[in-house]
């Protein structure tokens, strides 16, 4: 069993870009609630609906990446739609860092 610290994989986790917006999905408040175990990181992407077409490949974008890092890691991914103040905070940064 491997132990995981906190810090090093939310320094991983906060590098991920959005694939469509020019911040990560840290700055853009989709991830959220990082919990680490004995190989193993839960953690809930926080997504303005549930039905957004890409959830599935945030999802596993997640996950290689840590697995990278972290070969033999369980990444553990729970999808939940973000509050109105969230989807508001995530709709501006997405009007100013649109990828065209």
């Amino acid at each position: 069993m491997v132990n995981f610290d906190k810090n090093e994989v939310e320094k991983v986790l906060r590098k991920i870009e959005h694939p469509e917006i020019a911040h990560t999905l840290f700055e853009l408040g989709m991830i959220s609630d990082v919990k680490i175990g004995e190989n193993k990181v839960s953690l809930t992407l926080k997504v303005p609906m549930l039905g957004i077409p890409i959830k599935d490949y945030l999802i596993a974008n997640i996950r290689d990446t840590l697995k990278k890092e972290y070969e033999d890691l369980d990444v553990e991914v729970e999808v939940e739609e973000m509050t109105e103040e969230g989807k508001a905070k995530f709709i501006r940064m997405a009007q100013e860092g649109w990828r065209r």
